[in-house]
């Protein structure tokens, strides 16, 4: 197995044949080109580990060829070696300035050679492994935000979230004086589910109301686990009449769906309301309290059932 994968870039035959000789013999495997532009093409469809790269090239010169390779994404790790019979430090500056990694000039000896060509891709490996470190702890961190704000059952946001979401969208309805409404939805009966299917099974249920929950609403709308069996739905620009309409949804999909386990007995839930604009609703939780007390009132009213919140009317 070859050591790395080198691109050659050379103009001169006899000097590439030479060089790619000596690489050969020392265990890399080596790509030729004679031009800038072949160079580009090659680097930027095939995986190279290291560029040797000469600065008089016919049509694009090396620094121009460095250049673009150090600006494209796709190319700008790989480390590049400038090779030149001007030896000056004008032409060294003018190719470190371009993005080389080193500058060597001719004529060179195989063992200088080969220290550049080694410290150069032990340089790549330890980066390469360092934005793969850096991968793996983004992934992580994106994992524990994730969970942070994720109710594991149901994979609903978690209420803590829900609340930060309803803190910027009363924010934005306010502001734009713009609709916006918010469902409860509780169980009905939900003890006499597990008490029949154990914790598992109730569990196996909840997960199949939230599938019914999530199919009713909008990828606008935000829903979540609020505590036990009972969800929350907020519902950006929507009135609270406008949010009947998925609130039906919901209630009518729940009740006409047959539960594993549980046969021919349907499970229902009850669903309040309520909405801004309002007189009378002025902060976050008040819109949580209300939409609360319409679904209290639903389960007064005997289950299964929709209530819009009022709170215009309410003494």
């Amino acid at each position: 197995m070859a050591k790395g994968k080198i691109l050659l870039v050379e103009d001169n035959k006899g000097q590439a044949d030479q060089t790619r000789q000596m690489l050969e013999n020392s265990g890399y495997e080596v790509v030729w080109v004679d031009n800038g532009m072949s160079a580009i093409k090659f680097a930027k469809v095939e995986e190279v580990d290291l560029v040797l790269l000469d600065l008089v090239l016919p049509g694009i010169d090396g620094n121009e060829v460095c250049r673009w390779l150090k600006l494209n994404d796709d190319t700008k790790g790989i480390p590049i070696i400038m090779l030149t019979v001007r030896d000056s430090v004008r032409h060294r500056v003018e190719g470190l300035e371009a993005g080389a990694d080193d500058y060597l000039p001719k004529p060179y000896n195989e063992v200088e050679l080969n220290a550049r060509i080694y410290a150069s891709l032990r340089t790549k490996s330890l980066q390469d492994e360092l934005r793969k470190k850096n991968t793996q702890l983004e992934e992580m961190l994106e994992r524990v935000e994730i969970l942070a704000i994720t109710d594991p059952l149901t994979e609903l946001f978690n209420r803590r979230r829900f609340e930060l979401v309803l803190d910027n969208e009363f924010i934005r309805s306010q502001r734009y004086k713009s609709p916006l409404s918010c469902l409860m939805i509780d169980v009905d009966h939900f003890k006499a589910v597990n008490d029949e299917l154990g914790h598992q099974g109730g569990d196996a249920v909840l997960k199949e109301i939230v599938a019914i929950i999530r199919n009713s609403i909008r990828e606008v709308d935000t829903a979540a686990r609020w505590g036990g069996e009972e969800f929350a739905v907020l519902l950006p620009e929507t009135t609270t009449q406008g949010a009947v309409e998925p609130a039906l949804r919901i209630l009518n999909s729940i009740a006409g769906y047959a539960f594993n386990g549980l046969g021919s007995r349907p499970v229902t839930v009850s669903i309040g309301i309520a909405g801004l604009p309002s007189t009378i609703i002025d902060k976050p939780e008040k819109l949580l309290n209300w939409a609360d007390s319409a679904l209290f009132e639903a389960k007064n009213n005997g289950r299964n059932r929709i209530e819009i919140a009022n709170p215009e009317k309410s003494p």
